[in-house]
């Protein structure tokens, strides 16, 4: 392996990890909306038993 395969595969993990986080936070978000604005936006549709009430 030379280095410009190494960098593109650490730029490829970062890029991958940064996508999770984004997710991840925008999922977090999404919760924290009250429920009669998600459910006009079609959310929780895929996560209903997922989520969390203070």
């Amino acid at each position: 392996m030379n280095g410009f395969t190494i960098l593109r595969s650490v730029q490829h993990y970062v890029g991958r990890i940064r996508t999770v986080r984004n997710d991840l936070r925008t999922q977090r978000f999404l919760n924290t909306l009250p429920a009669d604005i998600r459910k006009d936006i079609g959310w929780p549709d895929l996560y209903t038993g997922r989520v969390r009430e203070n």
